[in-house]
C-alpha cells in the first residue's frame, strides 16, 4: 500500500496514545512492513517529529530511549520525504490552507495526497473533513 502519512498518526504511535488513535496508528505502521509499502510524507514531517519529541522529553512525558527507539524505527521505514512540498508551499499549499481553514503543515499533507493521488492517512479530524471535501481517499483502518 502507498500512502500520505501525517504526523498525528505516528506521533499517536509514538507516544502510545489510548483508544482508536493508537489501534489505527499500530495498524498504519504494521502496513509499512508488507512489500511494496510505502508512505509519502511532505518535508515538514520530520521537523513535527522532532518538535514533539523534543517538548515531550523536555516535560520528561517521553524517555528518550523510547524516542531512539522510534527514530530507528521510521528510519527503517519506507517513508519517502517528497521533494517539491516547499516549491508548492506559497500557492498550492497556501490555496488549500484559504480554502479548508487548515494551517500550512495540515494542508501540505493535503496538497501532497491530491498531487500523488494516494491516500491520507490522519488522525486529524479537520485534515480529515478537508481531504473528504478535496476528494482525497482517506487510509481507514480493517
Amino acid at each position: 500500500m502507498r500512502f500520505v502519512l501525517d504526523a498525528s498518526v505516528a506521533l499517536s504511535w509514538l507516544l502510545e496514545d489510548t483508544g482508536a488513535g493508537q489501534a489505527f496508528a499500530t495498524e498504519v505502521f504494521g502496513e509499512l512492513a508488507e512489500p511494496n509499502a510505502e508512505a509519502r510524507v511532505p518535508v515538514t514531517w520530520t521537523l513535527e517529529i522532532a518538535n514533539v519529541i523534543a517538548k515531550c522529553e523536555a516535560r520528561q512525558i517521553l524517555q528518550v530511549s523510547r524516542s531512539q527507539a522510534f527514530l530507528a524505527a521510521i528510519e527503517a521505514a519506507p517513508i519517502v520525504v517528497d521533494g517539491e512540498t516547499a516549491a508548492r508551499a506559497l500557492a498550492q499549499t497556501l490555496g488549500l490552507a484559504r480554502r479548508y481553514g487548515l494551517s500550512s503543515y495540515e494542508a501540505s499533507y493535503l496538497e501532497l495526497a491530491l498531487r500523488s493521488t494516494l491516500p491520507l492517512a490522519t488522525l486529524d479530524r479537520a485534515l480529515q473533513a478537508a481531504a473528504k471535501k478535496a476528494g482525497v481517499q482517506l487510509v481507514r483502518s480493517t
